[in-house]
């Protein structure tokens, strides 16, 4: 059953994937379609797997969606990183902080969803 109450993970994916999709829109003006594609895959990818976890049918289900959403969470942390590295890649500036603290709560949700018996 879906909970609208305001929830932190949703919340920072939505917000994280709109910053994607201007940043991988700056990509491709510049020319830079294969990391745009990936990077846009990968970063919108995130808070798909998160709004669908929170209509999970079970706890194990709504924990191997949110595992997804953290590897897709990492995948993105690397194209972010190689934007950032690529001197002819204009900075995704501050958007590796925003992933990484994206990692920190989808981390945590695995692992007290894993201790939590209910």
């Amino acid at each position: 059953m879906r909970n609208d109450k305001n929830n932190l993970i949703v919340n920072l994916t939505v917000e994280f994937a709109l910053e994607v999709i201007e940043y991988c829109e700056l990509l491709e003006s510049k020319r830079k379609f294969v990391l745009a594609n990936q990077l846009l895959n990968s970063g919108t990818s995130i808070g798909a797997n998160v709004h669908e976890a929170q209509n999970a049918e079970s706890k194990a289900d709504f924990i191997h969606k949110i595992k997804i959403a953290a590897k897709e969470a990492d995948e993105t942390d690397y194209w972010l990183t190689l934007c950032n590295l690529a001197s002819s890649y204009p900075n995704p500036v501050g958007m590796d902080i925003k992933i990484t603290s994206i990692i920190n709560v989808l981390s945590k949700i695995i692992s007290s969803s894993k201790n939590n018996p209910s």
